[in-house]
């Protein structure tokens, strides 16, 4: 190849180089925090065929969704490890009131070394919101 191709060549495969990560990612979206985040529509989706540990990580309490399996505040999951499943590739979906505590405990599990970590985001806001009751403990 003369001087012309390789002037030409590098730039393209630089282009190609830069681009193909951004357009695998909006194809292929990898998660970097080692745990899913899931809509509204996706937790209804699994809730019809629950196959999960479902934890409310909102503190203080403000009630829960029906079928919450755990409640445990956000910062304080490792202190709870005797009530987390001992297979660290469970399914676990953690939630909270809109989001924020919810992400510091999936990171949590996640640090230490549960797999199969789901955040339900909207949490039990957009729960309300879409019409659905709370359950509330008796105290």
């Amino acid at each position: 190849m003369g001087k012309i191709g390789h002037r030409f060549c590098f730039p393209m495969i630089l282009w190609a180089v830069i681009f193909s990560g951004t357009l695998t990612h909006e194809v292929w979206p990898i998660d970097e925090k080692g745990y899913e985040s899931i809509s509204m529509d996706q937790f209804v989706e699994m809730m019809d065929h629950k196959d999960f540990i479902l934890i409310n990580v909102h503190i203080p309490y403000e009630g829960e969704i029906p079928e919450t399996d755990l409640l445990i505040p956000y910062n304080a999951i490792d202190q709870y490890k005797n009530e987390l499943p001992d297979d660290k590739d469970s399914k676990i979906v953690v939630y909270c009131m809109t989001g924020r505590m919810g992400d510091i405990a999936a990171e949590k599990l996640v640090s230490m070394g549960y797999t199969g970590v789901i955040h339900f985001q909207g949490g039990m806001k957009a729960w309300k919101k879409a019409g659905r009751p709370l359950r509330f403990r008796p105290e």
